[in-house]
């Protein structure tokens, strides 16, 4: 795949990309720089993409990867002064599911924004998340439980 062909993917695919980075980063900047991060990344390693069919899937394990580099690296700092807040401003524009969701284990919430969110198949997180199906299936259903019990504190 050609840097041109693999930047229309990108573009095309934009707004799916920013919502997995959003299931594992709270913050919109962080979203943005995992974002970038991956993009540099995949541009380098364009080379060792085999088939152009799995761009996609490519892409997407280099940007969860990035996901995780940057929340633990985010995780040994705090600012001097500043105390983690439990909800921020932009919280607060989302849904009760989405905040529900933030909620959740970033195991657990990156599982099932892929699949119900974006639409991929178990054996599709599988090989994105690089984990047996059955770690997936076991991700969605923890997740669904503790998602349906987060929703029921919140109602009451």
């Amino acid at each position: 795949m050609d840097k041109e062909r693999f930047g229309e993917m990108i573009l095309a695919n934009e707004r799916q990309f920013y919502r997995i980075a959003k299931s594992i980063l709270r913050k919109d900047e962080d979203c943005q720089d995992a974002a970038q991060e991956a993009i540099a990344r995949a541009f380098g390693h364009l080379g060792s993409l085999k088939e152009d069919a799995y761009a996609k899937t490519w892409f997407i394990r280099i940007l969860i990867r990035e996901c995780y580099t940057l929340l633990r690296k985010s995780s040994r700092e705090i600012p001097h002064g500043e105390l983690p807040a439990a909800s921020s401003a932009a919280d607060t524009d989302y849904s009760e599911l989405y905040e529900a969701l933030s909620h959740l284990e970033a195991d657990y919430r990156v599982a099932l924004v892929l699949y119900y969110l974006e639409g991929f198949r178990i054996l599709e997180i599988a090989d994105i998340l690089n984990i047996p199906e059955g770690t997936v299936k076991s991700r969605l259903h923890r997740g669904r439980q503790r998602l349906s019990e987060l929703l029921k504190e919140a109602d009451s």
